[in-house]
């Protein structure tokens, strides 16, 4: 789906750039007003990095033989904080939630007949996500604009089991909290009378979320890092209406 995604980023970015040339200057004091706020969604697709530890094929009757990941598609919603320190660099942070599913295929070998099979767990995650950016923004070419963007994120599991239900196991359990570097592209499209702009980030965790239990399902693992690929589509406007309305309400 992201392939398709990728397609129609770019094809909007080459018809925009194709179009810059015939179209009016719109908000065009835009940058310079420090204050931006806006709402940002979009589509994730959630994954793990997984390195196996050396029980891969113990003497075991029942044995891991090998873990497959798929990666599944889930929503993004963000709130967009957004203020402008310099022409051509900003800060941006937006709290929001990650809402989305990977599911973990173990492949298992019976020792003793020679057999195997799979068993597939559905982890599902909802995150907490309060990420924290520095985006670089290009040259304005009339209503168009380039931008890059990188930071780090903290995220909380609100679906992390602290006790797995035993209508539930096998299954591994998560840690509640992560940390992430963020790394990302957009692009800006400015309108009439608010700007949204299109953009696609890749987020990669950087702590062990795998949390350690008795059982083979958590002992193959030695280390399992998330990652996850997000597109988000962003509307902001500008601080100067807010404050107009609030003369017009005191006045």
């Amino acid at each position: 789906m992201f392939k398709y995604l990728k397609f129609i980023f770019l094809l909007l970015i080459s018809t925009g750039l194709k179009a810059q040339t015939t179209r009016p200057l719109n908000l065009p004091k835009y940058d310079q007003l420090p204050l931006h706020f806006g709402m940002a969604l979009g589509l994730n697709q959630m994954d793990f990095t997984i390195h196996n530890s050396g029980r891969f094929l113990t003497n075991a009757i029942d044995s891991i033989y090998s873990i497959e990941n798929t990666p599944l598609v889930g929503i993004n919603i963000n709130i967009v904080s957004n203020f402008n320190f310099h022409n051509y660099y900003a800060v941006r942070f937006l709290p929001g939630l990650n809402f989305g599913q990977r599911n973990l295929t173990y492949w298992i070998i019976d020792t003793t007949k020679k057999v195997y099979y799979s068993h597939v767990m559905k982890i599902e995650s909802t995150y907490l996500d309060l990420p924290f950016l520095f985006e670089y923004k290009g040259k304005r070419l009339t209503n168009f604009r380039p931008y890059l963007v990188g930071g780090a994120s903290f995220k909380i599991d609100l679906a992390a089991q602290k006790k797995i239900k035993e209508e539930d196991k096998p299954k591994i359990r998560l840690s509640r909290t992560s940390f992430y570097y963020e790394v990302g592209f957009g692009t800006d499209f400015f309108l009439e009378y608010f700007k949204f702009a299109l953009e696609l980030k890749y987020v990669v965790g950087i702590n062990n979320v795998i949390v350690p239990d008795n059982t083979q399902f958590s002992q193959a693992i030695e280390r399992m890092n998330s990652k996850m690929l997000m597109f988000s589509i962003t509307f902001e406007g500008s601080d100067i209406r807010i404050f107009k309305f609030g003369k017009r309400r005191s006045g």
